[in-house]
């Protein structure tokens, strides 16, 4: 839950300034949803680029909108931390859901989203075949998320980050256990399913980022709970990304990683890109020690007798930083 701050009236007068206007109420209301373009603005909008270029402008500068980078694309996104996500969530609280314009916009925000939907399928079907193939190497994916689920426990939390986030599956599947979730990947067709699916699971706390997992650009000490699933076989070193993660973790947080035991499928690295074939349960408890973390619980996965055809078993390691949370900032929800 965002902590109540306090603004001074001169900050106050400023952010009603950036806020006050027509479009850029529209904006924001819009931006609350989730992560869009300019070019997705100008299509719900209908107005011009530089038009909404410089109302973005505006609202960046005041700090009520947040732009980042992917590629050649600029993303934005309403504030959701601090002073001036807790002005945005409390302007948009007065906003009546049912003006007539504030529902043509979320109309063609379905619009956009629906976009979206159709050229995820379209990048998902060309790469399903491939997925799918490894899929039906290991253990069933239902087994593995219960296991996830049960490791983890009921306990809510702030602030999840789900590294190589893929198609946004971990961010789906932990969504009733934290406030605010943050995925990470290299791929920009990955991000577009990801976005695809959270839009379609109804998650607005959620964004998705264009990003190196090894050097993350990310607030340090600032998550509950780090995941890394079926990630670290693609990486020449995972130990470099697994001190990453230990970085961005509060005091007391946790770090999830899933992954394949050792094998010898040579094939995957060939065909699949895996560097690594799997990683002993020691080898990767000696990384997370190294990174200052203790490790709770590994967990392995075999293939049932169901299963038999399969012969990948994966592996569920849980780790926390062993440093106590601070009692006036607590990780804890």
């Amino acid at each position: 839950m965002l902590r109540k701050t306090q603004l001074p009236l001169d900050h106050t007068v400023s952010l009603l300034k950036a806020a006050g206007e027509h479009t850029r109420l529209r904006l924001l209301a819009l931006l609350a949803q989730g992560d869009l373009t300019v070019s997705d603005l100008i299509d719900i909008l209908g107005q011009s680029q530089p038009r909404i270029s410089r109302h973005l402008k505006l609202l960046s500068e005041a700090g009520l909108v947040e732009r980042y980078q992917e590629g050649a694309w600029a993303y934005f996104r309403a504030r959701e931390e601090g002073a001036q996500a807790q002005f945005v969530q409390s302007l948009l609280a007065h906003l009546s859901e049912n003006d007539p314009q504030l529902v043509r916009d979320l109309e063609q925000l379905e619009n956009v989203r629906a976009r979206r939907a159709a050229q995820a399928d379209r990048y998902f079907a060309a790469n399903a075949a491939e997925w799918d193939e490894i899929r039906s190497l290991h253990v069933d994916e239902g087994r593995v998320e219960a296991a996830i689920l049960k490791l983890l426990g009921e306990e809510t939390f702030e602030a999840l980050l789900d590294l190589g986030t893929g198609t946004g599956r971990m961010l789906q599947l932990l969504s009733r256990l934290y406030q605010r979730g943050t995925g990470i990947d290299a791929s920009r067709e990955m991000l577009s399913i990801a976005r695809s699916n959270l839009d379609q699971s109804g998650l607005s706390r959620v964004q998705v980022r264009q990003g190196d997992i090894v050097n993350l650009a990310v607030q340090e000490e600032a998550f509950d709970l780090v995941t890394v699933h079926q990630v670290l076989h693609y990486l020449e070193n995972p130990a470099v990304a697994i001190r990453s993660a230990a970085r961005a973790l509060k005091p007391g947080g946790r770090l999830l990683i899933v992954d394949f035991a050792p094998h010898d499928l040579e094939f995957l690295r060939e065909k699949h890109a895996h560097i690594r074939l799997g990683f002993a349960v020691e080898q990767m408890n000696a990384w997370l020690e190294a990174a200052g973390l203790e490790v709770l619980e590994s967990l392995r996965l075999s293939p049932s007798a169901a299963e038999k055809e399969k012969s990948l078993v994966v592996t569920l390691w849980l780790a926390t930083d062993p440093r106590k949370p601070d009692p006036q900032t607590g990780s804890q929800s």
